[in-house]
């Protein structure tokens, strides 16, 4: 039985990320080690390529269909795999060298991808032909993204591990941002063909590099022998702990509403504004600066804590909802600027959260349900928000995904609290904190 990590974190207990004022050194810590530098360099041109493929996709098929709902479908077979299979992708990646098993997997990537790039840039594509595509690509990621999450304690050494999460969900989520900017340019400039075959090269790039890696400088974690249990054992340890417990139910709802931005804009590009595909790209670049911008103060983190994970939770949904709101175009824009600010620090502070709470032996596992949340959940908020959005309206449709994660934050904020015999305090006297979280112990009667 895998024993838990030495420390169980209250609610509200911070996991230090820095011990006193980070420097830019201590930001990047990680880097300094060659393989992990390699590694995320071929990475990040991974995710984003990945992402570019997805938002081409994804316009692919509303060019065939001129339905936003078929988007929807798109989203939901691309990610859908997650919800039945994701734990055991992670049981498969233990019994394996996670260094071939990554090579294998983006082999495979680049298979697929250089396929639906073909068929997209020949004028031969029919949508059966991305539906089955985006399947198979849903069900190699299944194994991909456990194996690499676990990779990442092979490349560095424990005392810079915490960093090297960090950045890897830095990484992660700021491709999520930057893909779909850069693909809406090359979509608008040369189709969705050339977006997609760009993905093919990444994957083959980061094959070259996984091979190239110095094997001999790898901390190569024992792989795990067949046995019955694993995943539930998984879970019970993912149910014990707060600290991975609460960002996964917020995730939920973050993920099935919160997510679908892509498929939401796509919508404003061609109804609200008409600004077409042009448009399309300045909207997900306007959010990948934002991104750009939570990714560099993320870097700066001295701790994580649960109620600031909760809280950037509500903020980004609050400025989802008001994007939706929003009257003129010039309040649109720079709105979204600040939900890929708010999204980035928070995907980003709940991945590493939820990271550094694990044992490293269960690490992959209890990862393969966090990504399982979030990929599942967007399968079902595809084809959830573009069927909202073809019904009532795209503006509709992002005040419901903004609004939903916003009041789930609520919510659980309150949970929390009362578990954690906690209450809100405010005080209003100088040099004091105006709000904080205190137990309920510490309050006098008359506070109370």
């Amino acid at each position: 039985m895998t024993t838990h990590q030495q420390t169980d974190f209250p609610p509200t207990e911070p996991i230090p990320v820095h011990r006193g004022s980070p420097s830019l050194r201590d930001s990047f810590a990680s880097l300094q080690i060659i393989n992990y530098r390699r590694f995320q360099a071929s990475q990040l041109l991974a995710h984003t390529a990945g992402w570019m493929q997805r938002i081409a996709t994804d316009w692919l098929v509303l060019e065939l269909t001129g339905n936003i709902a078929a988007v929807g479908v798109t989203v939901f077979l691309q990610w859908g795999p997650m919800i039945l299979l994701g734990p055991y992708g992670a049981v498969i990646a233990d019994r394996f060298d996670k260094r071939r098993l990554l090579m294998v997997m983006f082999t495979l990537f680049a298979v697929l991808s250089a396929l639906l790039a073909a068929l997209a840039l020949t004028g031969v594509v029919e949508l059966w032909h991305v539906y089955a595509i985006s399947l198979v690509l849903g069900l190699v990621f299944i194994v991909e993204s456990p194996a690499r999450v676990v990779f990442l304690s092979e490349m560095v050494d424990p005392g810079r591990l915490q960093n090297a999460i960090s950045l890897n969900a830095s990484v992660f989520h700021f491709g999520g941002f930057i893909g779909p900017a850069v693909s809406g340019i090359i979509i608008a400039v040369w189709g969705s063909g050339w977006a997609i075959a760009v993905n093919a090269v990444a994957a083959l790039v980061a094959v070259a590099v996984l091979a190239t890696l110095r094997t001999d400088e790898l901390r190569i974690v024992p792989r795990r022998p067949r046995a019955s249990g694993q995943i539930r054992e998984a879970l019970r340890y993912a149910r014990s702990k707060p600290t991975i417990l609460w960002p996964m139910i917020m995730l939920m709802f973050v993920s099935v509403f919160g997510m679908s931005l892509p498929v939401i804009l796509t919508g404003f590009a061609n109804e609200v504004y008409e600004t077409g595909s042009t448009g399309y790209g300045l909207y997900t670049s306007l959010v990948a600066i934002g991104a750009l911008s939570g990714a560099l103060l993320s870097t700066r983190l001295r701790t994580l804590r649960l109620r600031t994970i909760i809280g950037f939770a509500l903020l980004y949904g609050a400025l989802q909802a008001l994007a939706g709101l929003a009257p003129w175009y010039a309040m649109f824009l720079p709105l979204l600027v600040s939900i890929g600010l708010a999204r980035l620090i928070y995907a980003i502070m709940a991945d590493s959260l939820v990271q550094l709470s694990c044992n490293p032996s269960i690490r992959g596992r209890v990862m393969s349900f966090y990504v399982m949340i979030m990929v599942g959940g967007q399968a079902i908020g595809g084809p959830l928000m573009g069927g909202i959005a073809e019904l009532f309206g795209p503006r509709l449709a992002l005040v419901v995904a903004g609004a939903v994660p916003a009041l789930a934050a609520i919510v659980i904020a309150v949970l929390i609290a009362r578990s954690g015999s906690l209450r809100l305090q405010v005080r209003l006297r100088r040099g004091e904190s105006i709000v904080s979280i205190v137990a309920r112990s510490q309050i006098t009667p008359q506070q109370r």
